[in-house]
């Protein structure tokens, strides 16, 4: 893994995600894991207490990791900072859709939806210092799929497939083949 030597900042916001930040693995809580992995990869870990004029100054890449997504490796995340480093665009961890999907109409299910190109949005989503600094303040971040979606209207979005254990956590069942993955760290 190269050395990231503050070219990022990031989160980890709790906001919008219920208590599900604060469930254990590994018997510690998922926003301190995937705060870790960021500190790992290199990324130093703002909290929200700065004001956001202080981290555009910065002029780095800001980082937005969901505590939902805990398993996302420290190389993963920190691929996805020299991606966007190296392209200027935003960067977003993205799953392969594998579920059956099926279009509803009043209540029935209808065809099947082909999956190719259909993808799940997981972690990180990370902003060039040029996209920062055109941001009036934080950016939305109880939803990254709505982050991703307003930001795709102005600038590149690039999807960078995510390793497994970067899917997104959304119960306790989840937690446990999370946990069937082995050590967070």
């Amino acid at each position: 893994m190269e050395p990231l030597d503050g070219t990022a900042v990031g989160l980890v916001p709790t906001e919008g995600r219920g208590s599900m930040p604060f469930a254990l693995l590994h018997g510690e809580p998922l926003v301190a894991v995937a705060s870790w992995a960021l500190q790992d990869a290199g990324v130093q870990l703002l909290d929200f207490t700065e004001p956001w004029a202080d981290v555009v100054a910065r002029e780095v890449a800001l980082v937005v990791h969901d505590p939902l997504c805990p398993g996302t490796p420290a190389e993963f995340l920190a691929d996805a900072v020299l991606c966007c480093l190296e392209r200027g665009s935003v960067v977003v961890g993205v799953r392969p859709v594998t579920d059956t999907v099926r279009v509803e109409t009043a209540g029935v299910l209808g065809d099947v939806v082909d999956r190719t190109g259909l993808v799940q949005v997981c972690s990180p989503v990370v902003l060039p210092a040029a996209v920062v600094a055109r941001l009036v303040r934080y950016p939305p971040l109880d939803d990254l799929v709505e982050l991703v979606s307003a930001l795709r209207g102005s600038h590149e979005v690039v999807h960078l497939d995510a390793p497994a254990a970067a899917q997104r956590v959304v119960d306790d069942s989840d937690l446990r083949l999370l946990e069937a993955l082995g050590e967070p760290r």
